[in-house]
């Protein structure tokens, strides 16, 4: 796991909170809120920084990918997929993302942020329709129930002190989600929609940027 300060540099240099550190990006305590400025020996104010089209397009796109987590094969295989599919390409494509099944157990809150969701993923301890899954790039569909796995529902002092705790904050469930925190597991009540994406994303410049 990278150290916090690389976590919070990550922001910095996209120049958008990519909320990587969960709940803390939304305190005071979040280094965007306190440090306007680019990492690096010479920071510059953010929105101060003069990019060509190709640079908007490629700093957004490295954006995007910092913020869902996504390696650049796998990001290039979701826009192969939003390409051909029907509807807008972008939005199609933020679809995608959401649907990733580590940003789904960050959604339903079952985790701190994404890099922890996927940890819990990678680490076996998260259930799609009851079966184990541990890639991170899954994608879920309409109907799925996402919950923990048997051995990990067992590890009574890391569900009450993590999972428990995260699922109590008062952080607003996406409406495509169900939350069933008795169960600690969640639905898919149907697909994200371009809507239900509130980051200040501009798709239409990856769009742009994998068109050329």
């Amino acid at each position: 796991m990278a150290s916090n300060l690389a976590t919070c540099r990550r922001c910095r240099r996209a120049g958008d909170k990519l909320f990587l550190k969960g709940s803390k990006c939304r305190t005071a305590k979040c280094p965007m809120e306190r440090r306007a400025t680019t990492p690096g020996q010479h920071p510059r104010r953010q929105g101060t920084l003069k990019l060509s089209e190709y640079g908007k397009q490629l700093a957004e796109k490295q954006k995007v990918k910092l913020m869902y987590g996504s390696l650049e094969k796998q990001f290039r295989r979701f826009f192969k997929i939003a390409s051909e599919s029907k509807g807008i390409t972008g939005d199609s494509l933020l679809s995608l993302l959401e649907r990733r099944i580590d940003n789904v157990v960050f959604r339903l809150k079952m985790a701190y942020s994404r890099e922890q969701a996927r940890q819990f993923v990678v680490h076996g301890h998260i259930n799609i329709n009851g079966r184990r899954v541990i890639s991170p790039s899954c994608l879920v569909k309409e109907g799925d129930i996402i919950s923990l796995s048997e051995v990990t529902s067992k590890k009574k002092e890391f569900v009450e002190g993590t999972i428990d705790k995260r699922m109590n904050i008062g952080i607003k469930l996406p409406e495509w989600l169900e939350l069933d925190k008795k169960e600690r597991k969640g639905t898919i009540l149907r697909l994200p929609v371009r809507s239900d994406v509130t980051a200040p994303i501009e798709e239409h410049l990856i769009v742009e940027l994998y068109s050329k």
